[in-house]
């Protein structure tokens, strides 16, 4: 799905989005990544299960007040010992599949708020 333009100047952004991949300023990604208004960081699971808290002490560290997970094609939550890290950082954390945390991210990119998306694909 093609996403239309962000009134988001300079920052990043999801333009299209499918099953498989992410593009980001109209650049393909189809790989784990932390997306940030201001760069992409490649993320080390890539799936679902490989989860860890050390991945949450990692998302802890971004100098962010939200973050978006999105598990895959479908929306899959993560025990509560997986995501301590962010709660004891005061990050939130809201837990959705990947498509509806890459709109969720550009509005919230757009409304400059300090968000990070952890998009898995699997």
């Amino acid at each position: 799905m093609k996403l239309h333009a962000s009134s988001a100047p300079g920052r990043n952004v999801v333009t299209a989005y499918g099953e498989d991949y992410v593009a980001v300023n109209g650049e393909r990604h189809d790989s784990s990544m932390v997306l940030l208004p201001d760069r992409v960081l490649d993320w080390e699971p890539q799936a679902f299960e490989a989860l860890t808290t050390e991945h949450f002490s990692g998302l802890a560290q971004l100098d962010v007040e939200i973050v978006l997970l999105g598990t895959g094609p479908k929306q899959r939550f993560p025990h509560p010992r997986l995501t301590a890290p962010l709660a004891r950082a005061g990050i939130g954390v809201e837990v959705m599949d990947m498509q509806a945390a890459c709109r969720t991210y550009n509005i919230l990119v757009a409304e400059e708020r300090k968000v990070a998306a952890a998009l898995l694909f699997a």
